[in-house]
């Protein structure tokens, strides 16, 4: 299934690298893996992340927060930050402190969201999330990075804001 989709993701980020491709991508990402929701932004040299693809499911203030996120700040900030998935089996009642208050309002439960790396160098993140409640394994999260680095070229070609 990885490869196929890698395949159709690299064919997608060639063909068009906007918003309509990264919008394409993203709902093929979410249906491989069943997911409800999910975000795409990039990292601008203003070391905030900026959104560059959502699941229409998100609500508008939600949406409206996640338009530019601070390094460190809710759940894509700490994966930005610190260059590793972040994973939350239930958003709804975690503590970590990790997930913003107004992040409850997607209503998902299980969520993950991974660094997209070019190499090392961190040039964004992707985010998905599940409706209930979901314990995240090593290998999921092992392959949304693989898909993350998939976008990673796109990702860099895509102007960025706030520089």
């Amino acid at each position: 299934m990885l490869d196929d989709l890698e395949r159709r993701l690299r064919a997608t980020c060639a063909d068009a690298a906007d918003a309509e491709g990264f919008g394409a991508a993203l709902r093929a990402i979410q249906d491989a893996f069943a997911a409800a929701l999910g975000t795409i932004h990039c990292l601008g040299p203003d070391d905030h992340l900026h959104l560059v693809a959502a699941s229409p499911g998100l609500p508008a203030p939600v949406l409206a927060a996640s338009r530019r996120i601070p390094l460190g700040k809710g759940i894509a900030g700490e994966a930005a930050r610190t260059a590793q998935p972040v994973t939350l089996c239930n958003l709804q009642t975690d503590t970590s402190g990790v997930a913003r208050p107004g992040a409850r309002a997607t209503g998902a439960g299980g969520s993950l969201c991974v660094p997209i790396l070019d190499g090392a160098r961190v040039v964004g993140t992707l985010g998905i999330g599940w409706m209930h409640e979901r314990a995240i394994t090593d290998d999921e999260a092992a392959r949304l990075m693989a898909l993350g680095r998939v976008l990673a070229a796109a990702l860099a070609r895509e102007p960025r804001a706030g520089g």
